[in-house]
């Protein structure tokens, strides 16, 4: 039993032994670096991602009210257009045909109301002085108010057929270019419940806008004025630039692709964009980038320098220590003096933060401590080890 107690206590004087080597050496070896980095002057944004189409700011979609043939088309894809220039006209035989009839119509009623409307008035005269009877007068009245309804109808008809002829010349409506021709000469179009569209024309192609889809996870962070950058992939190395000029209250839900059939719901952000070289073409999709964060040139640090304070185990009892009370304050050190500047913090992104007062442009300030531990190699390259840990296998001890 007297020797039990005795091994027991030797092995725990050696397991003692070379717990306090191991951890006695890696103190020794321990080795704190801390990592500084200037204020500089940067710029510090944040974005959201969408894709969009390009569009023209102003575009219209003309057709025609009346059915017939095209006869004639005086514009083409790519036609610079003035407002009011004849860019179409249809075959008038028909429309002119029912105006003739409108109009034989309508002077036939004329010339049968002013009849009327002189023999009411001399009935009423008569009537007046009791030269005829009350039958009399009632017929001529009776015959003056029919034919002024016969002839207030012919005249809105003899309108309508005048307004039907107007529509068989088709003028555009604003000053661009066509950029979509959906007829051909001698193609009959029928004008029903929806206008057939002729031709569709885009104002100025010099002011393009983009319709993003944002999702609904982004759309709070997005507002008016913002910044854009966007590409299309017709120009893979240009990157062209935008502004946010409305953000679209009505939304559009559409399936995701995927095993789940969530519904993706998105908002229809404009952006204006110029175009002065005519690069942006119409329905061109584009690669969308707002920054919903963007200041430039403004002071700045990394966020984590923020976030570091010298504390134990990272400084010793050697090391001085010049706190001041403060929300945000970054670190300076001078030797083995820590110094706290109180600072006015400003946007951040989580990766930069803007340094609004507190602190020089220039100043090296602490952003974060690292720990390591240095071995000491012994002079033929081995590791050095404790003489109460075992070595590798097939080694001798001497």
């Amino acid at each position: 039993m007297k020797k039990k107690i005795i091994l027991i206590i030797i092995a725990v004087i050696v397991v003692a032994g070379a717990a306090i080597w191991i951890f006695g050496e890696r103190k020794a070896n321990t080795q704190i670096t801390f990592v500084t980095t200037p204020v500089v002057k940067s710029d510090i944004s944040n974005s959201v991602t969408a894709t969009g189409t390009i569009e023209p700011v102003t575009e219209v979609e003309v057709g025609t009210q009346v059915s017939g043939i095209i006869d004639k088309l005086y514009a083409d894809y790519n036609s610079v257009v003035t407002k009011g220039q004849l860019i179409a006209e249809m075959d008038k035989i028909t429309l002119q045909s029912e105006m003739a009839s409108a109009q034989a119509n309508y002077d036939g009623n004329k010339a049968e109301y002013d009849y009327q409307l002189r023999n009411y008035e001399r009935n009423q005269a008569l009537h007046d002085k009791q030269l005829i009877s009350d039958t009399d007068y009632e017929l001529s009245r009776y015959n003056y108010e029919k034919a002024k309804s016969q002839f207030d109808s012919s005249k809105a008809a003899l309108a309508k057929a005048q307004r039907n002829l107007s529509y068989a010349t088709i003028t555009s409506p604003i000053d661009g270019v066509v950029i979509n021709r959906a007829v051909e000469e001698g193609q009959t179009v029928a004008a029903g419940f929806e206008t057939p569209t002729l031709f569709t024309i885009a104002a100025d192609l010099t002011q393009m806008q983009v319709v993003a889809d944002v999702d609904e996870a982004d759309i709070a962070d997005v507002a008016e004025g913002q910044r854009v950058a966007f590409t299309v992939d017709a120009y893979p190395n240009d990157t062209f630039e935008g502004k946010v000029t409305q953000i679209r209250l009505g939304s559009t839900s559409s399936s995701s692709s995927g095993a789940s059939s969530e519904s993706v719901v998105t908002y229809e952000v404009v952006i204006a964009a110029q175009n002065p070289e005519l690069k942006l073409k119409p329905r061109l999709t584009a690669n969308v980038t707002i920054y919903t964060l963007d200041k430039r040139d403004v002071l700045s640090v990394p966020a984590k320098a923020l976030r570091f304070t010298p504390e134990v185990p990272l400084v010793s009892e050697q090391d001085v220590i010049n706190d001041t009370p403060a929300e945000h304050k970054l670190w300076t050190k001078d030797g083995n003096t820590f110094t706290a500047h109180p600072v006015k913090v400003g946007i951040s992104n989580g990766m930069q933060t803007e340094i609004i007062d507190g602190i020089a442009d220039g100043t090296p300030v602490v952003v974060e401590a690292n720990m390591s531990v240095q071995g000491n190699a012994p002079s033929n390259g081995q590791t050095e080890q404790s003489p109460f840990m075992p070595g590798p296998p097939g080694s001798k001890k001497k």
